[in-house]
């Protein structure tokens, strides 16, 4: 693994020959957001598509809940909030099917639920709060180079499933009764969707902090829906606006003394801006 390590570093070294990618734990920053970012934007473009900002929302808070149960139980935080991401996520997924209420009804009720199941345990046990700081805000200039292979990783796994998915859901998406009749199996499509959505959001958490993650996904694929012609076209704009906004939003960071975390979404933000001017500037009304 460590030579897997260097050969990134020396990449990352070569692209970006300036002075903020010089330190090593930069580096490791650079190459967190250049894995996390376009998987977040990626997997954001259908969330936005069909209205399920909200869904990432209650994944990113039920890492609060993970991560006080991990502490609680004396295993290292990271798993227990990406396992209890994937549980919520799975379980949001089985109520909503199995239920007539509605996609945002069932979404508020585990929103809800996950958090307060986190503040009560952390109100039980007061020396827990110092333990969550660093999930709350994020820790990019912290990741290890454990981390940014396993970053790596995801970032693949999202690319090949959704090369293999990314039609099929959004047919789901627009038409469920006609993806049906094409063979489109939309409970276990829909499934492993919110399993990969719970992946990326526990993942980018230590990146820019459970009070930012839904920004990552959300504000990229929202800037490029104001210009894109269709779903395909803003897969692509918010991939690119991604890893802008992550590049810039470290550099930036680096010599401002801002969050890093913080940097970048205020990054996507401002695309979201210029999108929107182009928008009305073009005269399109959403």
């Amino acid at each position: 693994m460590e030579s897997l390590i260097s050969f990134l570093y020396s990449v990352v070294g070569h692209l970006l020959p300036l002075s903020f990618a010089e330190p090593e734990f930069m580096k490791r920053a650079i190459l967190a957001v250049l894995f996390v970012a376009p998987a977040a934007a990626a997997v954001g473009v259908p969330l936005v598509q069909f209205r399920m900002a909200f869904f990432s929302d209650a994944i990113g808070h039920s890492a609060f809940t993970g991560v006080a149960l991990g502490v609680l139980a004396g295993i290292h935080p990271l798993l227990t909030m990406v396992a209890f991401g994937l549980f919520v996520a799975w379980a949001i997924t089985q109520v909503k099917g199995r239920t007539g209420l509605s996609p945002d009804t069932v979404i508020g009720v585990f929103f809800s639920t996950v958090v307060a199941l986190g503040i009560a345990i952390i109100s039980a046990r007061k020396g827990l709060t110092r333990n969550l700081q660093g999930y709350l805000y994020g820790d990019l200039l912290a990741i290890s180079g454990a981390e940014v292979i396993w970053m790596g990783a995801l970032s693949a796994s999202v690319a090949a499933y959704l090369f293999l998915a990314f039609n099929r859901i959004l047919l789901l998406g627009v038409n469920e009764g006609f993806a049906r009749s094409l063979g489109v199996k939309g409970r276990a499509l829909e499934t492993s969707f919110a399993l990969v959505v719970a992946l990326v959001v526990t993942t980018a958490i230590r990146a820019v902090g459970i009070l930012l993650v839904t920004a990552l996904l959300v504000v990229p694929a929202a800037a490029a829906r104001n210009v894109a012609r269709g779903a395909g076209s803003a897969f692509w704009i918010a991939t690119a606006i991604s890893l802008v906004s992550g590049l810039g939003g470290i550099a930036a960071s680096y010599y401002l003394d801002t969050a890093t975390g913080a940097t970048i979404v205020l990054c996507a933000a401002a695309f979201f801006a210029l999108t929107a001017i182009i928008r009305l500037a073009l005269g399109e009304t959403a």
